[in-house]
């Protein structure tokens, strides 16, 4: 976990969840943070408690309004000359049956999702190649091995980020950048709450899968310990993760169980 120290990192989706996880444990190590999510108000909150404050930015962020972004990895460059890590953790999930949920909604998803997350790699990656390093992280989930009940846009956002991060990996090895996707099966973060119903408004509940899943705290420990060992991928999570082996090795058996598991 040494090998953090005086890093360069930013992190997207740092004002709450596994991103504001990532913050605090990342500031412990003696990174320089970047803290980037649409509310300022709780990034300058959690930038005033993490230790080494003076070394950290905040650098306001929307997912779904991403013209910008390269101006803003231009903004991280001059003040830091350089971008080590990226993780790419900001997103937004779903909670409504797909023959129900409005195209707007499903639209929406994946500019967030995915447009959003691909357009700041895109940002970042010519400052990784020109320095001849660098490591991107991307928050995908145990959704983006498998489609779930209530998940479709979800799910389609995150199987999508797979293909294409695997992609990067392959052709930027050549400027010494790795990839690692990680895959979070039930973890206790407030996601569901923001979470999109059928209409496009917030689910507003703590379901029971995100309140008894794997603590935030063991999860971005898991990420991090992954992220040190140059992982491409990493499944992160209880007993749910297996559903991903069980679909690869036995898709008959895998279909027999996920049917029977609860969505919320």
């Amino acid at each position: 976990m040494k090998k953090f120290a005086n890093k360069v990192v930013w992190i997207t989706g740092a004002s709450s969840g596994i991103g504001k996880e990532l913050a605090v444990q990342l500031a412990e190590l003696g990174s320089k943070l970047i803290l980037s999510a649409r509310n300022v108000a709780e990034l300058e909150k959690l930038k005033s408690l993490l230790k080494g404050a003076e070394d950290h930015t905040v650098l306001q962020l929307d997912l779904a309004d991403n013209g910008h972004f390269d101006d803003l990895a231009k903004t991280v460059v001059e003040k830091y000359q350089r971008i080590d890590y990226l993780f790419n953790s900001g997103g937004i999930s779903q909670r409504g049956e797909a023959s129900k949920t409005s195209i707007d909604v499903d639209r929406r998803i994946m500019e967030v999702n995915y447009f959003g997350n691909i357009a700041l790699t895109k940002a970042v990656l010519p400052y990784m190649q020109k320095q001849q390093k660098g490591h991107i992280i991307i928050t995908s989930s145990i959704a983006g091995k498998f489609g779930f009940y209530l998940r479709s846009a979800y799910s389609a956002s995150k199987h999508a980020l797979h293909g294409y991060y695997d992609s990067v990996l392959l052709e930027e090895a050549k400027n010494n950048i790795n990839v690692t996707i990680v895959c979070p099966g039930k973890i206790n973060t407030p996601i569901s709450k923001s979470a999109l119903t059928e209409d496009g408004k917030a689910h507003g509940v703590m379901d029971h899968n995100q309140e008894t899943g794997m603590s935030v705290e063991e999860c971005v420990n898991q990420i991090l310990k992954a992220t040190i060992k140059k992982k491409k991928e990493v499944l992160i999570g209880g007993k749910e993760i297996l559903a991903a082996k069980i679909k690869r090795f036995s898709p008959a058996l895998f279909w027999k169980i996920i049917k029977n598991q609860s969505p919320t």
